[in-house]
């Protein structure tokens, strides 16, 4: 088979059902109501993109599918569906697996920076106003023209201090700082640090590359993000999975539509990614999905309702798997209709009706042909998984953790001198001057940048210039219009 005809078989009807590989990049949904499958259609679409090399990406929000990485073991549900589909040459196996942890404690350390993450995602997790939004990114702006490094929340705790407390002194040059704005600032920046998100700002930052690598047989790595205790700041976890994605399309170099995707990332519990965002970052989100499959990176979303999705969003995933649907109140059946809409007729099936008849496991599936269209909606069985469905014990994980060629290269915190120290260094050198020698505060930045400038000339230079900055910092943090370049 060459590798323009792979395919990855991924449930049964009449014939059996395989998604093409080079199709894979074109997107996808995995949708339907709690209990009815989805996550163990999104187990057996990640096995077998590994098994082809394709690098997987997923976040592991109820701690379930740790069992990836090893074989599963026989019960009567999954011998009743080997039986069912005929499936002679089935056997159970354990894929390539590694495991990443915001927190640290049940994988590899994930962090980025402040800088990168920029402050039109910061302020989402914030959840901050329009015009506290806008004095967040003068911080910024402040920050750069300064050569100020925003690495973790301390050196933005102290940035949006000075900004606040020099206010008059930076209204000509930036604008108004109101005190109000920067006091929601800074409790929400207390608000989310108590959440545990300052182990998420700081380096080493994760170097997304390390997402994107296969085993020495040539398996895809699986690469799960433990995200049960990240799921208790749902607006945090979002931002931190759409942090990713817009660094993967930044980073990737276009390939255009290659015979199997680079990576494969499923974003599971996709609604909280469009909920309560301004228009701005919608459309945003939107236009990294319609692009990012030129980097050749397919971006699969779990949900229960395509509903959750915009239809700008909806409209670009061609390859569907739609679970059951409830359908109690007008609401649901209006749900359903809708749904039944994605697809493309099939003559023979009423798919309103069938999808509040789907029973576990099964589900109504298209997926794209040769030429890009998608098939006829099917009402299909779904394959069995081949992977453990009990989640690891915590001595399994451990061992996979530290069999990990990356061990020992994120868990231990660097950090170095940026705006926190810089700024603290020159406070202290202010008050240890005699009164009548005393800076004026406006001279602060400014003799703060001079202590910067062997830095400014260092191989930091792309992280200390402003330029470097905007361009480190993330597509959605500084490449659209406006004050959004901070």
């Amino acid at each position: 088979m060459t590798t323009q005809a792979v395919s990855l078989t991924i449930a049964k009807a009449k014939d059996e059902i395989s998604l093409l590989a080079r199709m894979a990049n074109r997107h996808g949904l995995i949708a339907g109501a709690t209990g009815t499958g989805k996550t163990v259609t999104l187990r057996v679409m990640a096995e077998a993109f590994s098994k082809i090399g394709v690098p997987v990406f997923m976040a592991d929000v109820k701690g379930d599918l740790s069992g990836l990485a090893v074989p599963g073991v026989e019960n009567t549900v999954i011998a009743d569906r080997i039986k069912t589909l005929r499936l002679t040459d089935f056997a159970f196996a354990g894929y390539p697996t590694a495991f990443w942890d915001v927190f640290g404690e049940q994988g590899l350390p994930v962090r980025t920076t402040i800088s990168e993450m920029g402050p039109l995602l910061l302020s989402r997790i914030l959840d901050l106003n329009e015009t506290q939004s806008g004095v967040l990114n003068l911080v910024f702006k402040i920050a750069d023209d300064n050569g100020l490094l925003l690495l973790d929340l301390k050196d933005l705790r102290a940035m949006v201090q000075f900004a606040g407390d020099q206010a008059e002194q930076f209204r000509t040059e930036y604008g108004n700082i109101s005190a109000a704005s920067i006091g929601a600032i800074q409790r929400n920046l207390l608000a989310i640090e108590e959440q545990g998100a300052n182990r998420f700002f700081g380096e080493p930052a994760l170097n997304l590359q390390d997402l994107i690598q296969t085993d020495t047989s040539g398996k895809g790595i699986i690469n799960i993000l433990t995200a049960d205790k990240l799921m208790q700041s749902p607006r945090l976890y979002a931002t931190v999975l759409l942090w990713m994605l817009s660094e993967l399309f930044e980073q990737l170099p276009e390939v255009g539509d290659p015979p199997k995707p680079k990576l494969v990332f499923f974003f599971d519990e996709a609604h909280l990614l469009f909920a309560d965002v301004s228009q701005t970052l919608e459309e945003k989100i939107e236009q990294v999905v319609r692009l990012i499959r030129s980097k050749g990176v397919g971006v699969y979303f779990v949900t229960q309702n395509p509903l959750d999705l915009p239809e700008t969003v909806l409209g670009q995933l061609g390859n569907r798997v739609q679970h059951a649907l409830r359908a109690f109140t007008p609401r649901d059946q209006k749900a359903v209709r809708a749904a039944a809409e994605t697809f493309r007729p099939n003559p023979k099936l009423k798919v309103a009706k069938a999808i509040t008849e789907l029973a576990v496991g099964e589900a109504l599936v298209s997926v794209l042909d040769e030429k890009g269209s998608p098939t006829m909606v099917e009402r299909a069985l779904m394959y069995p998984p081949r992977s453990r469905l009990n989640p690891l014990t915590a001595e399994e994980r451990t061992q996979i953790i530290r069999n990990s060629v990356l061990y020992g290269h994120y868990e231990k915190t660097v950090d170095r001198e940026s705006a926190y120290e810089k700024l603290k260094a020159r406070t202290e050198e202010i008050k240890a001057e005699p009164a009548e020698g005393k800076s004026k505060p406006s001279e602060v930045l400014s003799q703060t940048g001079e202590i910067l400038g062997a830095m400014a000339k260092s191989a930091a230079h792309a992280i200390g210039s402003q330029l470097g900055r905007q361009i480190i910092r993330g597509v959605l943090g500084s490449m659209f219009g406006g004050t959004k370049k901070r």
